[in-house]
This record gives structure tokens, C-alpha cells and sequence, in this order.
């Protein structure tokens, strides 16, 4: 028996301390947070149970980009919270339809199916892909192969995690799916090499976040596009992280001028008020799925899209993607100039920056430790990567207040 009894937690104690035993006594321990107890945001900016305030450089891995709390974003949320919120894809309702329409005209997609988290997206990106394999390209039945890149990072269900090549990740969830093979991320001629008549479709990040913001090579995703174009195989970018405005562009794809057959994207679709994620596709690959092949019983909500709505509203209308352009161009240009014994390279697109440290650095984790008693909130990346990644509204002012402290943390030996 797990128990029935319920004890309320005392409303009255704001001590961190208090909250990170409860966390640690009833949670499962699948994460390593940075000890901040967080109870408010507003823009760049949070605080903690205890009244400290912080500077917000990882804004929920990408999906706060439009800031903590948006009052546009939130009153369309309270509005529509206080008339439908749920329907299941069993009826029809006022906000899927306008959803649709507004998003494919601002990606120049030709069809949309809503999830709700990254890694639901991207399972149904493998389904459909597969089936236009097999329904279209006549792959022979259960053959389809999908070639990704190694150090990917797409989510954390069976089948994704089934070929990652991040051996945390894989070890002890095994037998996994098959079907996938795996190619050095940023090499075209490998890819090509890898292609089978089987192959029906390439799964690429535009930059690898997670891996520690690896990007490839000038002229690399335009040679993937042309390579798929040629041999008749699906392009599929998943930029759950690097889309909606991140890098300075709506969609990191736009940097070498290309448009993926399918895209997938969440995150910051909806400001961080409530969870909702998007396949992007032509009408081709989305074509194949049949009533009943496919669905969620909270995909393509009322409250999801109508918050969507407004999440990539303001984006567009603020500025919020010109400003990540300008404003990553200027953070990545200070960064570049600290002079620290611990600094291996400075490496970004827009606002996704990553800062690896040499071996003996000994960790980024302690660096990150370090800034949050400074007033400011970011993570370390495997191992020895800080990954900075605040909100696009930030401003040059604010981008100075917080190289005063990185570059204090960094030159300390």
C-alpha cells in the first residue's frame, strides 16, 4: 500500500531548507537541481521563498523566452481558462482551427498536429515519417530506418533514448526500438554515407543544446537538405529548443535559408504558462495519418492553443526575435573577452550560449553554484559546459550586470 493519509504542508514556513527536505524525502531523485527554492518571476527576473532575487539565464531550458509571467500571455490564460479548457479531440473547439492557421502562416507550414510535451512531438514525428515510408516511398513493411546524430538530444522516452549515445540516459531501460542509425553530428558526408534504399527520414537538432550548444558547421543543414531533396528522404529538424526566436530567428533553419519537410516545436509555444508542442509538416508526411492512427486526449486543447496564440503574438509583435539577435551578438562578444585560466571556447547562436571549461576547471556545476549566490541562475551542461540562455527580452544593461559577476567567477582560482 502507498498510503492514504495526507499531512498539510505548513503554509507559513519560507525557509529554502524546508522546502528541498520535502523535495528530497517524497520526490524521486531524477534531477540535481541547483538549491533555489523559486515562488515568483516577472521578465528576466525570479525569486526565491526567502525574498532573493535573481537574474533568469536558462529560462526553463527555452521555454520562458518570452519572459516569466507575460501579462498578455497571462490574461489570455485566465480568459480562457474561465471558458473552456477542455474538450479531447472527440469535438471540435474555437481555438484549434485559428492555431493552425496563424502558425503555418508564420513557419510557412502546410499542416499542424498539436502535442503537448517535446518528446510527444517527436514520437509522432518517428510514427508519421515511418508510415509515409512505407505508404508512400514503399519501404518494405517494418524496414523503415531513420538516421540521427550522435550526442543528440530529443527527449527521454524508450524509443528516443533507444539511440542516444549518452550512455546515462540508455543504461538499465533497455530492449529498445530499432529502426534508427547514428552518424557524426555536423559531417553531410557521413549522413550520405549511412543512406539505405530503407532510409525514409534524417532527425537533426540545427544545434545540439543539451550536448553542450554544439553547432555545426557554416553550410551543413543546407547540404542535409539537399542530400534529403535527392534521395527522397523526410528532413526532420527538431528545434524545440533552438525555435520561436532563440538564435535571432524565428527558426534556427532560417540562418542557412532552408525549410525542413517537418519541424517540431514546443517549449517556448506557449511562454512557459502550460504545456503544448507542434509537428510543422508538408502535407505529405501529416497526409498519412487516418482518424484513429494517432492522438492525445490533451493535444490541441483550448487552453493550449489560445495561450500559444499569444505566446507567438507577443513574440512577433515585442520584438522579442530581433532583440535575441542583437542582444546574443553583444553577450557572446563580452563573454569572448574574459581572460580566465578555466575557459576552453565561448561558442552561440542569438541567446544560446554555451561556455566550455577546460578538464581542470574542475566542473561547471561549482561555476554555477557561484553565480546563483551572486544573483544569477544558469546550468551546467555535460559536465563541463555553462549554458546561458535567459529570456529575449533581456537588455544590453542587463546583459552588463551579469558579465560583472560571470567574469568575477570565472577568473577566481
Amino acid at each position: 500500500m502507498k498510503g492514504s493519509a495526507i499531512r498539510p504542508v505548513r503554509s507559513d514556513i519560507m525557509d529554502q531548507e524546508h522546502f528541498i527536505r520535502l523535495e528530497e524525502e517524497f520526490g524521486a531523485h531524477n534531477y540535481k537541481p541547483l538549491d533555489v527554492v523559486l515562488t515568483r518571476g516577472k521578465g528576466m527576473w525570479v525569486w526565491d521563498v526567502e525574498g532573493n532575487k535573481y537574474m533568469d539565464c536558462l529560462s526553463a531550458y527555452s521555454a520562458v523566452n518570452q519572459g516569466h509571467c507575460h501579462p498578455k500571455i497571462l490574461q489570455t490564460l485566465i480568459d480562457q481558462a474561465q471558458k473552456l479548457t477542455l474538450t479531447s479531440r472527440a469535438f471540435r473547439n474555437d481555438q484549434l482551427g485559428p492555431f493552425y492557421k496563424e502558425l503555418c502562416e508564420l513557419t510557412r507550414s502546410h499542416k499542424v498536429l498539436p502535442m503537448n510535451s517535446g518528446a510527444e512531438a517527436v514520437e509522432t514525428v518517428i510514427k508519421a515519417v515511418r508510415k509515409w515510408g512505407y505508404k508512400v516511398k514503399a519501404v518494405p513493411r517494418n524496414q523503415a530506418e531513420i538516421i540521427v546524430c550522435e550526442n543528440n538530444f530529443h527527449g527521454r522516452t524508450i524509443a528516443i533514448i533507444g539511440f542516444s549515445t549518452e550512455n546515462q540516459y540508455r543504461d538499465g531501460f533497455g530492449p529498445f526500438p530499432e529502426g534508427f542509425k547514428i552518424v557524426p553530428f555536423g559531417d553531410a558526408a557521413a549522413l550520405e554515407e549511412a543512406i539505405t534504399p530503407h532510409t525514409v527520414g534524417v532527425l537533426l537538432e540545427p544545434i545540439q543544446g543539451e550536448a553542450g550548444v554544439i553547432i555545426p558547421p557554416s553550410g551543413y543543414l543546407k547540404d542535409v537538405k539537399d542530400i534529403c531533396e535527392n534521395r527522397d528522404i523526410i528532413l526532420i529538424l527538431d528545434e524545440i529548443q533552438t525555435g520561436l526566436g532563440r538564435t535571432g530567428k524565428l527558426l534556427a533553419e532560417e540562418h542557412e535559408g532552408i525549410e525542413a519537410d517537418v519541424t517540431v516545436i514546443g517549449k517556448a509555444l506557449s511562454g512557459g504558462f502550460y504545456p503544448i508542442s507542434a509537428v510543422l509538416s508538408n502535407k505529405e508526411v501529416l497526409g498519412v495519418f487516418m482518424p484513429g492512427d494517432h492522438g492525445s486526449t490533451f493535444g490541441g486543447n483550448p487552453l493550449a492553443c489560445a495561450v500559444a496564440r499569444t505566446a507567438l503574438k507577443v513574440l512577433i509583435e515585442e520584438n522579442m526575435i530581433e532583440n535575441a539577435g542583437k542582444m546574443g551578438q553583444y553577450f557572446l562578444s563580452q563573454l569572448k573577452k574574459i581572460e580566465s585560466p578555466y575557459i576552453r571556447d565561448v561558442r552561440g547562436k542569438g541567446l544560446l550560449i554555451g561556455v566550455e571549461l577546460l578538464p581542470e576547471a574542475g566542473g561547471a556545476r561549482r561555476f554555477c553554484e557561484r553565480l546563483k549566490a551572486k544573483g544569477l541562475l544558469c546550468k551546467e551542461t555535460h559536465v563541463n559546459v555553462i549554458r546561458f540562455a535567459p529570456p529575449l527580452v533581456i537588455t544590453q544593461a542587463e546583459i552588463d550586470w551579469a558579465m560583472e559577476r560571470i567574469e568575477s567567477v570565472l577568473k577566481v582560482q
